[in-house]
């Protein structure tokens, strides 16, 4: 974005000016952010990295190899633009989550183990 700023001290404002900055803005086209998730092994899930921007898809997985692959981190990298993600609003948490909390089949706190099962 180029930005072209005035700024008139008193008594240094032109003939015809009520005074005040003047700030001219330049829109320029933007490029897009990424969200960036790596898989650090074979058969783990990817976990989200970070982010970058990029103008396509090709790049955002070349910048990502660069910027969070350095040190050998990962075997799989996804991108994914960031104006394609959809998330939950906070306001709607009880609404989306807490029907759940009723149905205590789902969380097997009350099974009993045998003590041949380990790390579990």
């Amino acid at each position: 974005m180029n930005i072209q700023l005035r700024k008139f001290f008193y008594g240094d404002i032109p003939e015809g000016k009520e005074g005040g900055a003047t700030v001219v803005q330049k829109h320029e086209p933007t490029i897009p952010l990424w969200e960036v998730f790596i898989r650090s092994k074979q058969g783990l899930d990817h976990k989200h990295a970070g982010s970058l921007h990029a103008t396509d898809a090709k790049m955002a997985i070349e910048n990502a190899r660069d910027v969070y692959t350095r040190r050998m981190e990962g075997v799989s990298i996804w991108v994914v633009e960031s104006k394609y993600i959809h998330a939950s609003c906070p306001d709607d948490a009880e609404m989306l989550f807490d029907p759940a909390n009723d149905k205590v089949y789902r969380h097997p706190t009350f099974y009993d183990l045998p003590d041949e099962v380990k790390y579990m």
